[in-house]
C-alpha cells in the first residue's frame, strides 16, 4: 500500500466519483458498475495531478467468458490539488 498526500487523495475520489456518475442508473446495484469494480491510479505533474481509474472486472465474482465488458477500458483526469476536475479524457477501445 502507497502512502498518499491529502490533495491525491481529493484528486483520486473526485475522478472516481465522476466515473461512478456515469454509470447507468438502472444498473447501479451490479458490482461492475459500482467502484468496487474501479481500480484508481494517481501521480503529481506541475500543479496537477493526473489520475487514471481502471475497470477490473475481476473484482467482482460471476464475471467470465461471454461477458461484454471492454478489459483494456480506463478514464484519464487532470485533477487539481482542492479535487476540482479540470480535464477528463475518456477512454475505451
Amino acid at each position: 500500500m502507497a502512502t498518499l498526500d491529502g490533495p491525491a487523495i481529493l484528486a483520486s475520489h473526485a475522478a472516481l466519483q465522476d466515473v461512478v456518475s456515469r454509470f447507468p442508473k438502472a444498473r447501479r446495484n451490479e458490482c461492475i458498475f459500482t467502484a468496487r469494480a474501479l481500480e484508481v491510479v494517481v501521480g503529481k505533474g506541475k500543479g496537477v495531478y493526473i489520475v487514471r481509474v481502471n475497470r477490473r472486472v475481476d473484482h467482482c465474482e460471476g464475471i467470465g467468458p461471454g461477458g461484454n465488458f471492454e478489459l483494456d477500458w480506463f478514464e484519464l483526469y487532470a485533477v487539481l490539488p482542492e479535487g476540482r476536475i479540470i480535464e477528463r479524457y475518456q477512454y475505451a477501445p
